[in-house]
């Protein structure tokens, strides 16, 4: 069986393919020069792969792109798959999420959008509805931009309740909604909001990244704009889990997909130099839901003053888990052995805004 990886970046989609090792690397021409690629996905359900590309062009502006041939050729939704209703008032500029939800519910793909938005699709992500009830949610209209942009940029269906959608916004912070999206609330407590006085409020978090536990879909990781974070019970309240790591600044969090209490970080000292500590990029595990942490290597760099992206971080469903982490630097790092040795298959791309993969 073969890997692929999808590699969006400011300018253009670069797509690697390797044998079941993934020590050997071949790539694609660039697809999409000159857009910006903020999302990518591989849905595996069904009979035959579907790639999804979120790209925006400086001239034509965003669109989903989808590929039924693993690349070859590329298609898109005449008008754009993902639109804002005329009542709405606004326009779309980014998509920063694209998620399949699980084999269960055939078609469904969900689209994190700026401004913040959560749009559904039931075709394949060919075409998507707004989902009105978090658009139409009372808080909306106080989520501020983060550094990147006000969005949505973190979706995580619930493994087997079609109810249940959790998202997380900079800034706004972690909402879910357990019927279907008619409700949303916000679920914070516990998570720190460092950049606003006093005690920390009900929504308004820079939330980075949010992860499910594959041993139980109520435990939740989440990388905060300061902070590190898990939740027991479904994102209700969190409890800090950042000692042991050397700083606790990031964007992304990855978790094992079939190993539970195992998630992955790469640490940034914030927010002045947003660089690894001491200019050394290094991937820390732990292996017990975030009580202890180590640092996993080697392979990577001694020196990169870089930056890995919320979603240029990502793991395959392999055995053994590979793991791929993408840089501002244009390197593409892999792992083919759960993190304990990296290797650079890719150097000089532009910089990379998000990495998916998976087994094809």
């Amino acid at each position: 069986m073969a890997t692929i990886l999808l590699v969006g970046t400011r300018k253009g989609l670069f797509v690697g393919r390797a044998e079941d090792d993934r020590t050997a690397w071949t790539w694609d021409p660039p697809a999409f020069p000159m857009q910006e690629i903020y999302s990518v996905a591989v849905d595996t359900r069904g009979g035959s792969p579907r790639l999804l590309a979120g790209a925006t062009s400086p001239h034509w502006g965003p669109q989903v792109f989808r590929s039924d041939d693993l690349g070859a050729t590329w298609t898109e939704t005449p008008g754009g798959a993902v639109r804002f209703p005329e009542d709405t008032g606004v326009a779309l500029e980014r998509i920063w999420q694209l998620r399949p939800a699980p084999a269960d519910q055939p078609g469904v793909v969900y689209a994190g959008t700026e401004p913040s938005a959560l749009f559904r699709s039931t075709d394949g992500g060919e075409t998507f509805e707004l989902v009105r009830g978090l658009w139409d949610h009372p808080h909306r209209p106080t989520w501020a931009p983060g550094g990147g942009g006000q969005a949505i940029h973190t979706v995580v269906p619930h493994p087997s309740d079609e109810q249940v959608v959790t998202v997380a916004m900079s800034t706004g912070g972690v909402y879910r909604t357990e019927d279907a999206g008619d409700s949303w609330t916000p679920f914070n407590r516990g998570i720190g909001a460092e950049f606003i006085p006093g005690e920390s409020p009900e929504f308004g978090q820079c939330v980075h990244k949010v992860a499910v536990d594959a041993g139980d879909p109520d435990r939740l990781y989440a990388q905060n704009h300061g902070g590190v974070y898990r939740s027991d019970d479904a994102g209700r309240s969190w409890q800090s889990i950042a000692a042991g790591l050397p700083v606790d600044f990031g964007f992304p969090i990855v978790a094992h997909p079939h190993r539970p209490g195992t998630v992955f970080v790469f640490p940034l000292v914030a927010d002045i130099e947003r660089f690894p500590p001491e200019g050394r990029p290094a991937v820390w595990r732990s292996d017990d839901a975030g009580e202890s942490w180590s640092e996993t290597g080697p392979g990577l760099p001694d020196e990169a003053h870089t930056v890995v992206l919320r979603d240029a971080f990502a793991s395959d469903t392999a055995e053994p888990l590979g793991l791929y982490a993408g840089s501002r630097h244009g390197a593409v790092w892999v792992s083919a052995d759960e993190a304990a040795t990296w290797t650079e298959v890719r150097r000089n791309l532009p910089d990379v805004l998000c990495i998916r993969a998976a087994q094809v």
